[in-house]
């Protein structure tokens, strides 16, 4: 082996709006030495950014519901509360889409722009990754039902207090990586992130 991970094969077994191929590979191995050959399967799917959006004014965030595939089984479970979302085209910047996505699915623009993390989604069987921030709107242009007809979306614009959106993290609504993420996110940086958006404590206006 030249490298850590030596790829004898790959195979693309379809092609859709995802892909499926199948790997023949060998690793390193922490104890040392080499893996005998493995077969792995791996889901070839796509860059995503996603964003949280927050008013540090009303203290309040602006999230999304629409229906989820993945959830067919949950029943009305199906239509799940989420932050804004959306595909990363080639180089285009995941900063770049944050933004053109609050205004499709939210009607919000996004006034600044934190990075809150990379990650990646199921890295046992997807390369999946998403790049999450947390945006700062003014909740108030935020409302109504969105999307892109040509691509099937439905989406419903839900406006929480912070600690409503965050008490859907203790056995409720939030249930997919990166509202789980975000929410947790916000728990620990909402003080400073209020500070660091200009809102003094007691009196919701904001400096400037």
């Amino acid at each position: 082996m030249t490298g850590p991970v030596e790829i004898q094969a790959e195979e693309e077994l379809y092609r859709g709006f995802l892909g499926l191929k199948r790997y023949r590979l060998r690793h390193r191995l922490f104890a040392g030495g080499t893996s005998p050959p493995l077969v792995r399967e791996r889901v070839e799917s796509y860059r995503a950014a996603s964003v949280l959006l927050y008013d540090p004014v009303a203290d309040q965030v602006v999230l999304i519901e629409q229906f989820r595939i993945g959830a067919l089984e949950a029943g009305e479970g199906a239509w799940l509360l989420e932050v804004i979302g959306g595909i990363v085209d080639d180089d285009e910047p995941a900063e770049e889409v944050a933004r053109r996505e609050a205004l499709e699915e939210a009607g919000c623009r996004i006034l600044e722009l934190l990075p809150i993390c990379r990650f990646y989604v199921s890295p046992g069987y997807s390369s999946e990754q998403i790049s999450l921030f947390c945006g700062r709107v003014d909740a108030a242009s935020a409302g109504g039902i969105h999307g892109l007809e040509e691509e099937g979306e439905d989406i419903r614009v839900v406006v929480l207090p912070a600690e409503a959106a965050l008490a859907e993290l203790d056995g409720g609504r939030a249930n997919s990586t990166s509202i789980v993420i975000a929410l947790q996110w916000l728990a620990l940086k909402r003080r400073w992130l209020r500070r660091e958006w200009g809102v003094r404590e007691g009196n919701g206006t904001v400096d400037g």
